[in-house]
C-alpha cells in the first residue's frame, strides 16, 4: 500500500510480508489433513510422533492466531490509506472485488478462505475511518471482549454437552450435536474422517460441488464467529497507523520497550494455555477454553509487540528484508497462489497427499514454500509493477487494465 504521497510505507510490506509467510505455517495443517489436526495434533491422521507434538508446541506459541491478527491489522491500516488517497466508491469497489475472488477462493479452490470475511468486515472497518486513536482502540477492545464473550459460550456449550455424553445419558439430539461440535475442532469419527480423505482425496468437480451444497454458507457463519475479533483488529490497525507505530516513525527505544512488555503481558498466558491442553489432552471443552477463549483475550498485545519487533528487526534493511518486502508487496499473490501450490500438493486433482504427513514433516513444505515466495517475489517486482493478482485487483477496481510492465 501507498501513504498520501503515492510512496510505499516499506514498514507495510516487510510486517505483510511476515504474516503472509507465517500464516502458511498454520495453514499447512488445514490443506494437509482432517479440520480438526489444526487445533488437535492428536486428530492426525498419521501417527503423532514427539516431533509432532513439539511442533504444535511452537506453532501454538509463535503462529496461531498471530498471523492472522498481524494481517488483520495491516488490512486496517491499508484500508485506511486507501480511504485517504482515492474516492470511498473506488474503496468499496474494491472490497467487492476482494468478496469476488474469496468466492472463487473458497468454492474453487480451499474451504480455508479469509478473504470473504476481510471483504465483508472491511466495509464495517470503513465507517471508522476518522475517529481517533484513542476512540479505534477503545472499539476494538469492545469488539474482542465480544468475541471471547462468544468463545466462553461455546465452552459452556461443550460442557453442557460433554457431562451427559460421557455419562451415556445422552440424547440422540445431543449426540448429533456433540459431533457435529467437536468433529471439525476435536476428534473427528472414523466414517467422518474416511468421508473426508475421500472427497479431499477425490477429483476437483467433486470437491467444488460438496463446497457449493454443503458448505454455501461457511463463510458467512465465519464472519459471524470470529468478525469481531477481526473488526477489532482492523480497527488496531487504523490507531497503530495514525500514531506512526505501523509506519516506523517511532524511535528504536520506544519499539523495543513496547515489544519488551508486549510479549512479557502474553506470552506466558499462552504457555499456560499450552500446559493445559497437553494435561487434557485436548478435551472438547479444554480446546474451547486454552485454544480459542484464553488465547483471544491476550493476542491483540502479543500481535502488537510482533508488528514492533519484526519492525525493530528489520530496521536495517538488507538482502533478505528486501525479499520478505518484496513477499508483502505482492502478499494477495502469495496467499492465493499458496493455495493453489497446497491444494494442487495435498488434494486428488494433484498429488493426492492428503492425510500422509504428520506436523513435523509439514513444516519442510512450510520453509520450501517459504523460500519460493522469497525467490520469486523480489524480481517480478523489479520488473513489473505489482504482482499478478494485485495487478487483477487494481485493473477490476479501476475498470480498465493498469499498466503492469515496468
Amino acid at each position: 500500500m501507498t501513504s498520501g504521497t503515492g510512496e510505499r510505507i516499506a514498514t507495510l510490506d516487510i510486517v505483510r510480508g511476515v504474516a503472509v509467510m507465517g500464516i502458511l505455517a498454520m495453514n499447512i495443517v488445514a490443506f494437509a489433513d482432517v479440520p480438526a489436526a489444526y487445533f488437535n495434533p492428536l486428530a492426525q491422521t498419521v501417527r503423532v510422533s514427539t516431533a509432532d507434538l513439539l511442533t504444535y508446541a511452537v506453532n501454538f506459541l509463535l503462529f496461531d492466531g498471530k498471523m492472522r491478527g498481524l494481517f488483520s491489522i495491516l488490512f486496517g491500516a491499508s484500508l485506511l490509506l486507501l480511504a485517504e488517497k482515492m474516492p470511498l466508491a473506488l474503496v468499496r469497489r474494491r472490497l467487492f472485488w476482494l468478496l469476488i475472488f474469496g468466492g472463487v477462493h473458497f468454492f474453487l479452490i480451499w474451504w480455508g478462505d479469509i478473504l470473504i470475511g476481510y471483504a465483508l468486515v472491511g466495509f464495517v472497518a470503513l465507517a471508522f475511518r476518522n475517529a481517533s486513536p484513542r476512540a479505534l482502540v477503545i472499539a476494538a477492545v469492545v469488539l474482542i471482549a465480544i468475541q471471547v464473550a462468544l468463545y466462553a459460550g461455546m465452552v459452556s456449550y461443550a460442557l453442557s454437552l460433554q457431562e451427559p455424553v460421557l455419562a451415556g445419558t445422552a440424547t440422540p439430539d445431543q449426540l448429533t450435536s456433540w459431533d457435529q461440535l467437536t468433529r471439525d475442532t476435536i476428534m473427528p469419527s472414523t466414517a467422518y474422517r474416511g468421508d473426508a480423505i475421500a472427497l479431499y482425496q477425490g477429483s476437483w468437480p467433486a470437491l467444488v460441488h460438496h463446497q457449493l451444497t454443503e458448505k454455501p454458507f461457511f463463510p458467512l457463519a465465519g464472519v459471524f464467529a470470529m468478525g469481531w475479533e477481526t473488526l477489532g483488529y482492523m480497527l488496531l490497525g487504523m490507531a497503530a497507523l495514525k500514531t506512526g507505530l505501523l509506519t516506523g516513525a517511532w524511535n528504536n527505544r520506544r519499539y523495543r520497550r513496547w515489544a519488551l512488555v508486549c510479549l512479557a503481558i502474553s506470552l506466558p498466558s499462552y504457555l499456560v494455555a499450552l500446559r493445559f491442553l497437553f494435561r487434557s489432552e485436548w478435551a472438547g471443552p479444554a480446546v474451547f477454553l486454552w485454544a480459542f477463549a484464553v488465547p483471544a483475550i491476550v493476542r491483540p498485545i502479543l500481535v502488537t509487540g510482533y508488528a514492533c519487533l519484526i519492525i525493530l528487526a528489520t530496521r536495517r534493511g538488507g538482502a533478505l528484508v528486501d525479499r520478505i518486502a518484496a513477499a508483502g508487496k505482492a502478499a494477495f499473490s502469495n496467499y492465493l497462489g499458496t493455495s493453489i501450490v497446497m491444494t494442487g500438493l495435498f488434494y486428488g486433482w494433484g498429488l493426492s497427499q492428503f492425510a500422509t504427513l504428520g506436523r513435523a514433516e509439514l513444516v519442510l513444505i512450510v520453509i520450501a514454500a517459504w523460500a519460493l515466495m522469497l525467490l520469486w517475489s523480489k524480481p517480478w517486482l523489479e520488473r513489473f509493477r505489482y504482482g499478478p493478482l494485485e495487478w487483477a485487483w487494481r485493473s477490476l477496481t479501476n475498470w480498465r487494465l493498469q499498466p503492469l510492465s515496468r
